[in-house]
């Protein structure tokens, strides 16, 4: 949708092409991608010879505001206020904290981290099972 977005209206190969640069996907891939955001209503798909021409259904603004609207519903009980003071009590506690990776049999390290200092080891979470 970024990719869409920026261009207004596109083909899937004009699509592919403004991804490529991040995301080498195939074209069948986008074509794929494209057709199910066309049934799901988030962009419309006209017929242009023998390819297909896309644009948005919805702005980058309406969907920034319904996910924002889910997640907070998910994680924060519906309140916008307690994301944003989640949001701000992590970037406090993540400029006090120095990262680093976890401890391995291959890599033994001090408990301070060599430095003297207290190290907090994040966890990496797999998102698909939230």
């Amino acid at each position: 949708m970024k990719a869409l977005w920026a261009l207004g209206q596109a083909t899937v190969h004009e699509i592919r092409a403004r991804l490529l640069p991040e995301r080498p996907l195939a074209y069948t891939t986008v074509m794929t991608v494209m057709g199910r955001l066309a049934r799901k209503g988030v962009a419309v798909r006209e017929k242009r010879g023998r390819s297909h021409l896309y644009r948005p259904s919805v702005t980058e603004e309406a969907v920034r505001e319904h996910v924002l609207n889910q997640f907070a519903e998910t994680f924060f009980q519906g309140s916008r206020d307690q994301l944003r003071r989640h949001l701000e009590n992590s970037a406090r506690a993540a400029s006090r904290t120095v990262l680093t990776p976890p401890v391995t049999a291959d890599h033994p390290q001090s408990a301070t981290g060599g430095s003297g200092t207290t190290t907090t080891t994040e966890a990496k979470i797999d998102t698909s099972l939230l």
